[in-house]
């Protein structure tokens, strides 16, 4: 159905750009129609059998379709060229319309609970309609569709949006399922749980919008990039011979189209430079076309050339191994001098890690004393990884 929905839909000849832009906008049509639907024939089963579980889950796809609309609203905005005020384009619009639809099911999720919790108090007549049963039976079908439609189109245009409509959709499919379940109590039972089903409702709306809300807050912040990105890069650096090692990589995502990263890339330091500088520059060609990553790298040239320089790197990388197995070192530089020797590197610890940088420089410090002498001296730069 997604892929008939696309042909129809989706001119063949359309730009990546505009591919995504129609899939998304056509998604949120959907969804629209879908969930009026849904709510039109919710309300007049919650009114007729009196069940506010059912008119609060009629209310809840009225709440979804509004959140189909901003996501058609975002896909027509983030789609605008990059200008000068926003160099990067305007992706991140999705990641702002992820949040004000979590906004909208933790308020909508919110005004459940308190409308059922008011029939605990103040109960009123629930009656057992069949036609309620099968309209709520149908709406967790479609709603079960809906998510994996919504989850489908999400993975093909890389859209927080798509995937947090994809999960509202699995939340009302249990949530229906639960009113439903309260009928059928009902009338094999002959106990009205109908405000009770309307507090978990409630509530699965609720975790929903804080999920959504989550997720959507960590793209706006920033979070940390996903491991494959990161083995893809590391692979592709490392690949050429120039590349020694690399580090302090640093990923930015502007929306699902443009993702920026800088990192260093440690070469030879007795090579010519302009046949290194040559080859970083093909490198971030590679990364451009290959993982359409948009990638600045700094050359760190080091000393490959002396063995005593390579000898003291190798013996100091193994004492902060010794230290923490999960600590290592990179831009090893030794100035040797007539009273004392200065050893300048980077020691790259977890964010876990809960010294301070004086505690990790005063360890690593006494560690290489011990082993070395008191005419060693640690220059550290401390980097989280």
């Amino acid at each position: 159905m997604t892929e008939l929905l696309c042909k129809l839909f989706i001119k063949k000849d359309a730009s990546q750009e505009n591919r995504r832009k129609s899939m998304g906008t056509m998604a949120g049509i959907v969804g629209v129609v879908m969930n009026i639907f849904l709510f039109a024939f919710k309300l007049l089963a919650g009114i007729v059998s009196g069940s506010v579980a059912i008119v609060a889950d009629a209310l809840n796809n009225l709440s979804d379709a509004g959140a189909q609309i901003i996501s058609i609203i975002s896909f027509k905005l983030s789609s605008k060229p990059a200008d000068r005020e926003h160099p990067f384009g305007h992706a991140r619009i999705e990641y702002v319309a992820s949040l004000a639809v979590s906004f909208l099911i933790i308020l909508i999720g919110f005004e459940l609970f308190k409308s059922s919790a008011e029939k605990i108090f103040n109960p009123g007549q629930t009656t057992f309609e069949i036609v309620s049963v099968i309209i709520l039976a149908v709406s967790v079908l479609v709603k079960l569709w809906l998510c994996l439609f919504n989850r489908k189109i999400a993975d093909k245009i890389n859209s927080s949006v798509m995937k947090a409509t994809a999960a509202d959709s699995l939340s009302d499919a249990a949530a229906t399922f639960a009113v439903l379940v309260s009928m059928l109590v009902l009338r094999f039972f002959k106990l009205d749980i109908d405000a009770y089903m309307g507090i978990i409702v409630s509530v699965l709306i609720f975790v929903a919008g804080i999920k959504v809300l989550n997720e959507a807050k960590n793209f706006i912040i920033g979070s940390a990039p996903d491991e494959e990105t990161v083995n893809a890069i590391k692979e592709t650096v490392l690949a050429h011979e120039e590349a020694i090692g690399i580090h302090d990589l640093m990923v930015h995502s502007y929306g699902a189209s443009t993702t920026i990263a800088s990192l260093h890339v440690e070469v030879d330091g007795s090579a010519d430079v302009f046949k290194t500088h040559d080859a970083i520059d093909n490198i971030e060609k590679e990364l451009f076309h290959t993982l359409g990553i948009q990638c600045t790298i700094h050359m760190d040239p080091i000393v490959t050339d002396d063995e005593t320089v390579s000898s003291m790197r190798l013996m100091v990388s193994e004492l902060v191994k010794e230290i923490n197995g999960d600590w290592n070192i990179h831009d090893f530089r030794m100035v040797v001098g007539e009273t004392h020797t200065n050893l300048i590197f980077d020691a790259v610890v977890p964010y876990e890690c809960n010294l301070k940088p004086t505690e990790i420089s005063a360890v690593i410090n006494t560690k290489i004393k011990e082993k070395l002498g008191d005419n060693y001296f640690v220059v550290l730069t401390i980097d989280k990884d």
